[in-house]
């Protein structure tokens, strides 16, 4: 009987971010609070349901920052190398768009609409979830799929190859999922999905404000 509510867990997180979420037409910052509540929405949830914080791997604080700040230490070397290199530069200032909400999405979108939400839905939620229903490996494999097809929407709307973004999106969650594992906390993934996605953005935006790369729209939901 563990099966059915992670099974409906994973059915409700693709349908929300590739149905539900598109379909209310909300604004970048309508999307990540959104994205927020559902999550701290769907973890008080679980906690009432039962399921224990070590579970959800709300607990082993300092063990997180240990595990999660040595790991975000090698996407901050590689932004650096991406940096120091110009010949980098012209490739991605070829194809980068500059977004006219930068610190907002910076400081809010991304930590809190991204990974405040993907972690505790996925790392926390979904995580304690799969636990209960299958073997370590087979929960790993079905948390994988699922974090991939949450980004099918995002990945045509921002034109990037579907196939691609799904197979990279659930590479990922193996790694997240280990570092969840291994610190027993979610702050360790969350720490590294915060360092790479605000590295890269900020690490882009140097590129493109050097380059004279103009701003432009937000895409459309």
């Amino acid at each position: 009987m563990r099966r059915p509510p992670a099974l409906f867990a994973a059915a409700a997180l693709v349908a929300w971010n590739n149905g539900l979420l598109p379909s209310m037409g909300l604004s970048p910052r309508g999307r990540a609070t959104a994205g927020t509540l559902l999550a701290l929405g769907a973890t008080g949830t679980a906690l009432a349901a039962g399921l224990s914080r070590n579970e959800l791997g709300l607990g082993n604080i300092r063990s997180g920052l240990r595990w999660g700040s040595v790991t975000a230490g090698v996407p901050v070397a590689a932004y650096a190398v991406l940096l120091a290199v110009p010949a980098l530069h012209d490739r991605l200032a070829l194809t980068a768009e500059v977004r006219h909400d930068f610190a907002e999405w910076v400081a809010a979108h991304i930590p809190f609409g991204t990974v405040v939400t993907e972690e505790l839905l996925f790392r926390s939620v979904l995580t304690a979830l799969t636990e209960r229903a299958w073997p370590p490996g087979a929960a790993a494999a079905v948390r994988a799929a699922v974090f991939g097809l949450w980004h099918v929407h995002p990945a045509r709307v921002a034109g990037d190859p579907v196939v691609g973004t799904v197979a990279l999106t659930a590479a990922s969650s193996l790694l997240f999922d280990g570092l969840r594992r291994a610190s027993g906390s979610v702050l360790a993934p969350a720490l590294l999905h915060l360092v790479i996605n605000v590295g890269g953005a900020l690490a882009l935006r140097r590129i493109t404000v050097v380059r004279g790369v103009a701003e432009t729209p937000l895409p459309p939901v």
